[in-house]
């Protein structure tokens, strides 16, 4: 049966219902954004995503993560309305605006740094720090209607943080397109960018997903570990740095007992039983 754990809007607010959803089955978390109608990360729903996510990296029954939402908006970024309202304070918000961008950044990095594959479902707009919180994940599906932009420019704040993740996942000139004229791109359009790795229609979404998470589920979770590591370490190294460093990490990777296993088990013609050891 799957686990249902609702983190709530406000703890004296119970009858809003949860800002995220958690739910996880065969490994699967499925963490989704209930913050509607447009799923704005505000504060309450970075911590909400920071709390999980730490829980889940420390949780030996997760091997996939799935970040999902409800409505038809993934999520449009920030929350605007709640950063004006902090241009009241004395410091003119400054303090708050750095909370907001700096746990955003920690969230982000957080998905690169979590040692379990997470993937981006998305139904909907991706919009600024929306946008980046798809590019930041390590695999990402949409729906054919799905739409993505950083659309900073046109309202007088360019999208600064979400373009450190934009523009690692897209084409330097395609993520700059992006960013310079803050138009929307389609799902096709984002998939030639590199956003997203696949386009399906809306039915399938879940089911598409449901596979892939499926499939890497069943892997070993040390060897997923090893793999992600070292997939974003060596993207930020020179090229014989990342040889040097990738080689390393397969002497570690072949000492393993589930690279014992698993290369026992394809000898042996058999299926491999992993020990995460």
């Amino acid at each position: 049966m799957a686990e249902i754990v609702s983190f709530r809007k406000d703890a004296d607010s119970a009858d809003e219902g949860g800002l995220l959803l958690r739910s996880l089955r065969d490994g699967v978390l499925r963490l989704v954004l209930n913050n509607p109608p447009t799923n704005v990360l505000s504060i309450a729903l970075l911590e909400a995503l920071m709390n999980a996510l730490e829980a889940a990296a420390a949780d030996l029954d997760v091997r996939v993560v799935v970040i999902a939402s409800t409505g038809n908006v993934f999520s449009a970024g920030h929350d605007l309305k709640e950063l004006t309202a902090h241009r009241a304070d004395d410091d003119q918000g400054a303090a708050f605006f750095e909370r907001s961008f700096r746990l955003c950044a920690d969230l982000m990095l957080k998905i690169t740094h979590l040692p379990k594959p997470v993937i981006a479902e998305v139904d909907g707009l991706a919009t600024a720090a929306g946008c980046q919180l798809v590019a930041s994940c390590d695999l990402a599906i949409c729906t054919d209607t799905s739409t993505f932009c950083t659309p900073g420019v046109n309202i007088g704040l360019f999208c600064s943080t979400p373009m450190v993740a934009v523009s690692r996942a897209a084409h330097r000139k395609q993520a700059m397109e992006m960013l310079l004229t803050g138009e929307t791109i389609d799902a096709p359009t984002a998939k030639d960018f590199g956003l997203v790795n696949r386009i399906v229609p809306k039915q399938y979404l879940a089911q598409v997903v449901a596979k892939y998470a499926g499939v890497i589920a069943g892997k070993s979770p040390l060897i997923l570990k090893i793999g992600k590591e070292a997939f974003y370490r060596q993207l930020e190294l020179p090229v014989e740095a990342a040889y040097d460093y990738t080689a390393r990490v397969m002497v570690e990777n072949m000492l393993t007992s589930d690279a014992q296993e698993g290369i026992g088990a394809f000898l042996g013609k058999r299926k491999a039983e992993w020990k995460g050891e």
